[in-house]
């Protein structure tokens, strides 16, 4: 994302990284000023909280290989919440949790990512579903979080093959047949944004495909590749949306939808050329998805901009794609601020999608409500990172503050009239933290990865974020600067 994001001069406002929140407002708020049916809850992802990647017919994700080829940390144990999620699940029932939101790791349920299905990764999930249910919780499920098969990668190149969009409609199809009588909540892609720009523009994440001199990338085309790869995201999602609405909908009774990286950018000065810079930065980045799931087509500064390198919908496509979301995921940690510059293609002279390109959670929130019609929403991740400290770890006041503020940030927006409807922090626990494994949490409980068990301890934050859920009444404290509110 780093490299993303310098095509543009961008102020990373990592909220509380650097600074302390201001004094709070007189705002008193708690979880029943909040609308009936709001969904609050927590996340964690297959890849960085199962572990067990060899047992039980579990093969390869491109994860896998992308981190042991680079001999960087990994989750190969994790948190081993593949042995552990009974524990687990009985922290969050004592948390007080009315939703928790996981990934199915794709290899774990079907090996080599089509063909027959994995028995014991079925019954895994059967089971770990049924622990969630039975404590009251409700499950939110992401079918994709950046973690396919390597097996389809080396069979037909993954993502860059429009043949992936019938394997992936496939294994969606085992996921509502086994599953959906206990899941009402799918997220069909995580972050499909960010998964196209670090795993085919940058490199920098699986499968690590790009075309820069120097780069470790063996193969890929960032000129073309990204593009490629966010179009058959989008086909493969009104895919498997038109089959759950088609073949299950009635029955089940639940949503579909797709999940992408939120940054809000706002201009640096009040300069036209700010204001049109980040109007373009906000179509890129955000524009990008959302125009072809609202209004069946890319923006139109991407397709003068990007020309024939932009895939283009068929008229049948672009009404496939057009509406089938019920709902929009929101994942949000960030806001930047742009400056108009003017610069060449790229530094390599490679045009790709940094070239191309050229707020906080109440504006962001604002923004998806005034440009596209007012979609509902789900802040499926947001969360503040902390340097892991076992001393010091279980004393996060910061993560508290920025939480705090958040929350009140989010009951602001839904005052305001945005069709928001849960929020999950990020993240239930500590994790293997993609690309940055093991030096940085953002989990209420802290695991000691250095014990064999692994032991699970609450942090105060997991005790705060408790009171919360159980009505405890909180101050709503905003940033100065009005980082967030």
């Amino acid at each position: 994302m780093e490299e993303f994001l310098s095509s543009i001069t961008m102020f990373m406002l990592l909220l509380l990284a650097s600074s302390r929140f201001g004094k709070c407002s007189s705002d008193v708020y708690s979880r029943s000023d909040f609308p009936e049916g709001f969904a609050f809850g927590a996340g964690i992802s297959a890849y960085q909280w199962e572990g067990a990647v060899k047992e039980d017919g579990r093969k390869p994700s491109v994860w896998d290989t992308f981190l042991h080829s680079r001999k960087m940390d990994n989750g190969d144990i994790a948190c081993d919440g593949y042995h552990k999620y009974k524990e687990d699940v009985q922290l969050m029932a004592e948390t007080g949790l009315h939703a928790f939101r996981f990934s199915i790791s794709w290899s774990r349920l079907i090996s080599n990512g089509k063909g027959s299905i994995n028995p014991k990764g079925l019954q895994f999930y059967k089971n770990f579903i049924q622990e969630l249910v039975k404590h009251g919780i409700e499950p939110h499920v992401t079918l994709h979080h950046y973690d396919h098969p390597q097996y389809l990668e080396d069979d037909y190149g993954g993502w860059i093959n429009r043949k992936i969009i019938e394997d992936f409609t496939a294994y969606a199809d085992v996921c509502f047949r086994e599953f959906g009588n206990h899941v009402k909540f799918w997220t069909t892609i995580n972050e499909a944004n960010i998964f196209s720009i670090g795993g085919y523009n940058d490199g920098n994440s699986p499968p690590g495909r790009c075309s820069f001199p120097g780069r470790s990338c063996l193969l890929g085309n960032s000129s073309t590749e990204t593009y490629i790869v966010g179009h058959n995201l989008l086909l493969a999602h009104a895919s498997v949306s038109r089959l759950y609405k088609q073949k299950y909908k009635d029955i089940q009774g639940g949503s579909i939808g797709f999940s992408l990286f939120s940054m809000y950018f706002t201009p640096s000065t009040s300069s036209k050329d700010d204001k049109i810079a980040t109007q373009r930065a906000n179509d890129f980045y955000l524009g990008w998805m959302l125009e072809p799931l609202i209004y069946g087509d890319y923006p139109d500064v991407m397709r003068k901009t990007i020309g024939s390198r932009l895939p283009v919908f068929s008229e049948e496509e672009s009404e496939q794609v057009k509406g089938s979301s019920d709902f929009i995921g929101v994942i949000h940690y960030v806001t930047a601020s742009v400056k108009n510059i003017d610069i060449n293609p790229s530094l390599s002279g490679i045009p790709d999608f940094n070239s191309d390109m050229g707020q906080s959670i109440n504006s962001i929130l604002e923004y998806i409500k005034q440009s596209y019609g007012n979609p509902p929403v789900y802040i499926l991740e947001n969360g503040k990172t902390m340097t892991q400290d076992l001393d010091l770890q279980q004393k996060d006041t910061p993560r508290i503050e920025y939480l705090d503020a958040y929350i009140g940030a989010v009951l602001k927006a839904v005052r305001n009239g945005s069709d928001t409807r849960g929020y999950f922090v990020w993240s239930f626990m500590d994790l293997y933290e993609l690309l940055d494994g093991y030096k940085s949490t953002f989990g209420l409980y802290s695991v000691n990865f250095s014990d064999p068990h692994l032991k699970r301890s609450p942090k105060l934050s997991a005790h705060w974020y408790s009171g919360f859920l159980k009505g405890k009444k909180h101050l709503s404290c905003f940033p100065r600067h009005n980082a967030i509110a």
